[in-house]
Formats: C-alpha cells, sequence, structure tokens
C-alpha cells in the first residue's frame, strides 16, 4: 500500500497522465491484480502493441496459411495456428490437410530439419530463431522489435511515459534505451503487481519533474547490456528490415529477418507467395486497440461473436498478452 498511498498523493497536483505499457504481459498483470482500480481518476493505464500474435500482419498469416495448403511443412508456437487469417486460420488448414505443427520448444523442429518455422515474437524469442539459423533451418520471420513501434506510436498520439517491456530488456539491456531518443521518460518494469505499481509511481515522479530518464525497476534480471550472448547470437544470423504491423503498418526497420537468404522462407517461396491476397475484416477492431486508440468493449464483436473459443481477431487469441483475451479472461474494461 505504500507505493499506492504515495500515487495518489503525487496525483492530486498533477492533470491527466497518459503511461502506456507495451507488454502483454505487463496488461496481463495489470488487469489480473485489478492495478487500474486503484489509480486516482487522472492516471490513465493505456496497452500498447505488446502481443506478437496480434501484431503480426494478416499477409504474413496468409502467407503461411498458402504455403501450408501448397504441401509446405510448417512449425509455429502454439496461439499462431489459431490467429484468424483472410479466408481461415492455421488451424483451418490443417484440418484440410496441410502438415502444420505446434511447438513449444525449438529441439522440436531441429528434429524435423525438412520444416520451415513460422517465427513470431519480440527481442525475447529472436534468439531462439537465432538458433535454428545457425542449424540452417528455415524460417519466414515475422519477428519484431519494440522500440521503433515506441517512437511511432508516441509521434501519434498523446503519451507521458512509457512503461517498457521487463523480458524484452533482458535481452537488450537497459542502457539501449537511453540511445533510443524517445522524448519521454521511461521505466523497465518486473512483472509482480508490486513492482508494477512501484514502477508507476517512479514514473509519475519523472513526469511531475520534468525529466526525460530511463529508469531500470527491474535490476535483478535486466542488466546495463543485456544478454550479450543472444544478442551476438541475433547480429551474426538476422538482419533488420521494414516490418508490417497490424493496426500500424510499415515501420522501418522494426522488424528482423534471416541473413542468409537461403534460409528466408519469404525469397525460397516468394513465387508461391505471389498470389497471396489479403483483406482485413473490418468489424475486428484489433488494430487500434494494439495502438492504444480502443479499449476491447469498443469493438462490437467483443464478447459477442468473438470470444476465446472462437476469435475473429488476433487480440483474441492469446490468453496471456492479448488485450481482448486477457479483458474477457478477467472481465475487466481496461479502462477500469
Amino acid at each position: 500500500m505504500e507505493y499506492v498511498d504515495k500515487i495518489r498523493e503525487i496525483a492530486k497536483d498533477m492533470g491527466e497522465v497518459r503511461i502506456m505499457e507495451v507488454c502483454g504481459g505487463h496488461t496481463n498483470t495489470i488487469m489480473k491484480y485489478g492495478i487500474r482500480d486503484i489509480l486516482p481518476s487522472n492516471i490513465k493505464l493505456i496497452s500498447g502493441p505488446g502481443c506478437p500474435v496480434c501484431v503480426t500482419s494478416q499477409y504474413d498469416i496468409d502467407c503461411m496459411i498458402e504455403l501450408a495448403l501448397n504441401g509446405v511443412k510448417v512449425s509455429t508456437y502454439g496461439d499462431m495456428i489459431n490467429v484468424p487469417g483472410t479466408k481461415m486460420s492455421l488451424r483451418d488448414a490443417q484440418a484440410k490437410g496441410a502438415d502444420i505443427k505446434t511447438i513449444y520448444s525449438i529441439d522440436q523442429i531441429l528434429k524435423e530439419p525438412d520444416r520451415v518455422f513460422f517465427a513470431v515474437g519480440f527481442e525475447t524469442t529472436t534468439p531462439m530463431t537465432a538458433k535454428l539459423l545457425n542449424h540452417n533451418i528455415k524460417v519466414f520471420s515475422a519477428h519484431k522489435l519494440i522500440p521503433p513501434a515506441m517512437r511511432v506510436l508516441i509521434s501519434e498520439m498523446h503519451i507521458d511515459g512509457f512503461i517498457d517491456p521487463g523480458h524484452v530488456s533482458t535481452i537488450i539491456g537497459s542502457d539501449i534505451w537511453n540511445e533510443l531518443n524517445i522524448p519521454v521518460p521511461q521505466v523497465i518494469a518486473g512483472f509482480k503487481p508490486e513492482s508494477l505499481v512501484k514502477s508507476i509511481y517512479v514514473l509519475l515522479e519523472l513526469i511531475k519533474n520534468k525529466e526525460v530518464k530511463i529508469i531500470n525497476e527491474y535490476p535483478e534480471v535486466v542488466l546495463p547490456q543485456g544478454n550479450m550472448i543472444a544478442r551476438k547470437l541475433i547480429d551474426k544470423n538476422m538482419k533488420s528490415y521494414d516490418a508490417d504491423w497490424r493496426g500500424i503498418g510499415i515501420i522501418k526497420d522494426s522488424g528482423l529477418i534471416p541473413r542468409n537468404p537461403e534460409l528466408d522462407a519469404r525469397i525460397i517461396y516468394k513465387d508461391m507467395l505471389k498470389k497471396v491476397v489479403t483483406k482485413e475484416n473490418i468489424e475486428c477492431r484489433c488494430g487500434e486497440i494494439v495502438r492504444g486508440l480502443l479499449e476491447p468493449k469498443q469493438c462490437k464483436l467483443f464478447g459477442k461473436k468473438c470470444t476465446p473459443d472462437n476469435p475473429l481477431g488476433a487480440c483474441m487469441v492469446s490468453e496471456s498478452e492479448g488485450a481482448c483475451a486477457i479483458a474477457y479472461k478477467y472481465g475487466r474494461s481496461l479502462s477500469e
């Protein structure tokens, strides 16, 4: 309660403050423990694009479905199989006979080197993909980098401060945030509720004092230089490219693809992918939700046609990181 009281006290002398948490894991903790409920009404927490499943572009999903339906053996992480594409999901393609396997460890792919890995995730899961490339496994990479997206969001909407992702920072380190020139204060937070509450207070202090600093409130895990072994492995096997984010669009140097074109499934199967046509579901508001412009209950599909058992949008798929799935699970509005 110490930091809750401190938040209430400092908030008395502040106008509306808009803080974005850009990690789906943080959104999960905030919703699960009702952290928004204990904040003063002028302190607004906004959920950002912190769910890698959610921000994977419709086109990339349609590409993987096309490959699978044309006989390419595909492996991917569990949640991706349920994300709706334009005509179907990977699970639907699997039901039509496509060879699609969900995995929980990259070791499963190393045993079947003839498969293409549909790689998704932020900096946290990228080292595993880089290891696969070390073993000459073909990869269709939809990996995204969080900092470039944050720069885009701060240019498009009013955000007073960021709660930086803890797991991402474990890989890239705390020092690198100082090099990114994001013009608002940031606090790297852990995932326990007490850690998040303290981080919110620290961020409010920085905002009130107009200090554009990065504070590491997760030092037990996040080192200044990050994980150098993982960073070197990524740099050896992957390079940046202009990635397509659901709801945001193309962001320069915001994704990672294989350095070796002979392992890049986008290049290997480019002729097969020429016929892919993508169409967004105009009723689904996932694109606006990942940008923090809407909350799940403002989508007319939420909780009615679109549920975790029947997801019509990517934000309803991941129960641990997807804003809609989290809101549905805990029965709360993200703004309440």
